[in-house]
């Protein structure tokens, strides 16, 4: 097997005990990656449909998983679609989907990608290496105030200003074409007094890119509730996340749909007809051991959040 997608699978034995895999069932793998959950999913006895935008994780898993016949389907596609998917797969409904929405460590450590702040590669960031917009693109062809959105917003970056106005004034004289010449960037506009504790200076700006890149906040609550409506009854959805927006949508997603009422609070009787869908099963986020971020660090920030559709 080709080892050029190993990755580290965060909180796997967690995530995967919240589904309560069951021999034959069939489960979904929203974000494929190198196949960890779906390796404990399928030696539990289930059947798996991983589904990844990345072509790469798609080969690497087909390899991976080849000797188990029907009982992985590896599909080149985006989470949002996993209606069309199954459907398409002439499958039921699943007992069960998780999603671990980290990029993962074979995106970050390839430096082609374009992903890592470590180091010198031209501006990419794609998940899926077949679609048009780049971080190139977003770096040199927003607007001063559509990059102070991004990174301020996606980035929770409290120099947003300053690093969105050094671009503009950077790429005015030549095109931003490297991470790093967008990191040197970055360290200018941050005062030196504010990088010499916490966090690489870069880190919020590069995920703040990336995520409008690969349009991942946009498509995140639809994504968990097409999800939850794929489910069939009893069957779970387990998601992780890795940074406070994610987080957000995915608690506030669940909620809803546990609450299923949405009339304004001050309504006396429902008129919107709308019934609880899930029972949520983590009140508070799953993190992890002391043990796992000793073995790996870059599991510091994920939560898992879980639910069970009734």
């Amino acid at each position: 097997m080709t080892d050029d997608f190993e990755h580290l699978t965060v909180l796997a034995q967690e995530t995967v005990d919240q589904l309560q895999v069951r021999p034959g069932g069939l489960y979904v793998d929203f974000t494929l990656g190198g196949g960890g959950h779906s390796a404990i999913i399928l030696e539990r006895g289930g059947r798996v449909v991983g589904i990844d935008r990345d072509q790469s994780a798609i080969d690497h898993c087909k390899e991976r998983f080849s000797e188990l016949g029907d009982r992985f389907t590896p599909v080149h596609d985006n989470l949002r679609n996993v209606k069309n998917i199954l459907a398409g797969l002439g499958l039921d409904s699943p007992d069960g989907i998780v999603a671990d929405l980290g990029v993962s460590s074979p995106q970050l450590d390839k430096p082609e990608r374009g992903f890592s702040y470590m180091s010198d590669a031209p501006l990419d960031m794609r998940m899926d290496p077949s679609q048009s917009l780049t971080a190139r693109d977003v770096v040199n062809g927003y607007s001063e105030a559509e990059l102070f959105r991004v990174i301020s917003q996606f980035g929770e970056e409290r120099w947003a200003s300053r690093i969105a106005r050094f671009i503009d004034e950077r790429r005015k004289q030549e095109p931003v074409e490297t991470t790093g010449q967008l990191v040197e960037i970055i360290k200018a506009a941050i005062p030196a007094s504010a990088r010499k504790d916490g966090p690489h200076p870069a880190k919020r700006t590069f995920q703040a890119i990336r995520i409008e890149v690969n349009g991942e906040l946009d498509i995140l609550e639809g994504a968990v509730r097409s999800g939850v409506d794929a489910l069939k009854k009893g069957g779970r959805i387990a998601v992780i996340t890795f940074h406070s927006l994610e987080d957000r949508i995915v608690k506030n997603t669940f909620a809803a749909l546990e609450r299923g009422c949405e009339c304004p609070k001050d309504f006396p009787v429902c008129v919107c007809g709308k019934k609880p869908e899930v029972r949520v099963l983590t009140r508070r986020p799953i993190t992890p051991s002391a043990a796992e971020l000793e073995s790996n660090p870059r599991a510091r920030s994920s939560k898992l959040r879980a639910a069970e559709k009734i």
